[in-house]
């Protein structure tokens, strides 16, 4: 399997979590691609550095070939996965936590006194 098969099926399983696994809808709102657009920044700026400076080289056999500063466009693809997959992961944690403060339970975990 190729880098970029990779990179493809890492964006669609992070949309199929997000969608229809952990149901946040995350991609579906204006507020989540503001942010993104700020991590694809930092995210060019880094792939620039490290594959401009040959500290990570790629086999040209197995990426598609167009690069974003250096890098190859498939490690947007996967920076695209890991962010949603984060941050669908703690709206899905945050979702239940405050589901069960409402319904009067605490979430934290208390520490027990040895006294």
């Amino acid at each position: 399997m190729t880098y970029s098969v990779l990179a493809v099926a890492a964006v669609v399983a992070a949309l199929i979590v997000d969608l229809a696994v952990l149901r946040t809808r995350l991609v579906t709102r204006r507020i989540f691609w503001a942010t993104y657009a700020i991590v694809v920044v930092f995210q060019l700026v880094m792939n620039g550095v490290l594959t401009g400076l040959d500290v990570v080289t790629y086999d040209p056999a197995a990426i598609w070939g167009p690069r974003i500063a250096y890098a190859p466009v498939e490690d947007l693809l996967f920076g695209f996965a890991l962010v949603t997959l984060t941050l669908a992961s703690w709206a899905a944690v945050n979702r239940r936590a405050n589901t069960a403060s409402r319904r009067g339970r605490d979430t934290r975990t208390r520490r027990s006194s040895t006294r």
